[in-house]
């Protein structure tokens, strides 16, 4: 089925889809449904009409099924040169795609399955929110006031995690007079200077790769550094480089929460190196924020963070050079009074709050025991740390 002016149009049930804008390519239209009804994320896929992701659940727009001919033509006029060889050379392709007039911006997901086109866009919001807007807890503030060392944001995708970096730096672009360089594939957030100058480099299309991109950093005299994804070894060795060397970097990892970074940063690494990428931590890891989100109760607003924040103290860096990892939770609970706060924590502020309720709270908790005797009023003491 060859994509016309009415190829999305379609009278079976389901959301209904926007009205085409003149001059803009068709594939718009799904971008705009899901801004119209306050989707998070657009899924295409052959075989399948439009899919929105909507308060959390995956739901059918009122489109046809649409066929490999379609998604071709759907997709294609909006990819550039280098989208389309990494697509051949790879199989699939990251990019941003941008919504008229910056009117919105997505961050796309191409890719291939059983040999056909699938596609995945998450909406990233157009203005850059503020700590208090998030819903982040006071600590994060306290975060974007190191003079070098690594902050890392945990968590899996879709966690928000982008969103919050975002939000500190532009924090910090808006209280200091700094050179902030970010290292993007792709870029998400557009920020505006302000106190700061801003510099935003996108893997592929303002510098050949990442490595290239790491190694130009530490010489473009930046005093903050955002290097994405940690997603290998090469990446993590460069980002402490960059530590090391006076800046303060930030990156985002994959980690269920904020104590399991410690193993996922050494799994980037043969066990040869891990007492050595131990010490590395110790001397410049900073902080770690893991993140989820979770659905909310108050107006207006569909999901809140619940974050989890270890802030590495004497005590953890000393669990970390000795690699008693599993004790990292307790020392966590231990340090409140210092900003740090696990899930349940965390959790426990947001229902006191207005921000969810308890079966939320419980249904999200990592020990909803522990944390009904929280909301009760019963503190449970930390474990020992030696």
């Amino acid at each position: 089925m060859a994509a016309s002016p009415n190829a999305l149009n379609s009278t079976d049930p389901g959301l209904k889809v926007a009205a085409a804008v003149p001059g803009e390519p068709q594939i718009n239209q799904l971008f705009r449904t899901v801004m119209a009804h306050k989707g998070s994320d657009l899924h295409l896929k052959a075989g399948l009409p439009g899919m929105m992701r909507l308060r959390g659940v995956i739901q059918k727009m009122n489109t046809p099924p649409l066929t490999q001919e379609t998604l071709e033509k759907l997709i294609f006029p909006i990819l550039k040169d280098k989208d389309k060889k990494v697509l051949e050379d790879t199989g699939g392709a990251d990019f941003a795609h941008v919504i008229g007039n910056d009117e919105a911006r997505y961050r796309v997901n191409l890719l291939k399955q059983r040999g056909k086109f699938a596609l995945v866009a998450r909406l990233v919001n157009n203005t850059i929110p503020t700590f208090e807007k998030l819903g982040l807890p006071a600590t994060i503030e306290k975060l974007c006031h190191y003079e070098q060392g690594m902050v890392l944001l945990a968590g899996v995708t879709g966690s928000g995690k982008s969103t919050t970096i975002a939000s500190m730096l532009d924090y910090m672009n808006m209280n200091e007079a700094l050179h902030i360089l970010t290292i993007e594939d792709p870029i998400e957030f557009v920020f505006t200077d302000k106190m700061s100058v801003v510099n935003q480099r996108e893997v592929y299309l303002d510098v050949c790769d990442w490595h290239t991109a790491l190694k130009h950093a530490v010489r473009e005299d930046p005093d903050v550094i955002l290097v994405g994804e940690m997603r290998d070894s090469e990446t993590f060795e460069s980002a402490v480089h960059a530590a090391e060397t006076g800046h303060v970097v930030f990156g985002t990892i994959h980690a269920s929460n904020a104590y399991s970074t410690i193993d996922r940063i050494l799994g980037l690494f043969p066990p040869s190196q891990h007492g050595a990428v131990r010490q590395s931590m110790v001397f410049n890891l900073r902080a770690v924020v893991a993140q989820k989100l979770v659905p909310s109760i108050k107006p207006g607003v569909q999901r809140v963070p619940t974050n989890e924040i270890m802030i590495v103290n004497p005590t953890i860096r000393d669990l970390i050079l000795k690699g008693q990892d599993a004790k990292l939770l307790d020392a966590i609970r231990a340090f409140y009074n210092e900003g740090m706060m696990d899930f349940n924590k965390n959790l426990e502020d947001l229902v006191n709050n207005g921000s969810i309720d308890r079966a939320t709270a419980l249904e999200f908790s990592p020990n909803p025991e522990q944390l009904k005797m929280a909301l009760k009023g019963i503190k449970v003491a930390a474990s020992g740390l030696v």
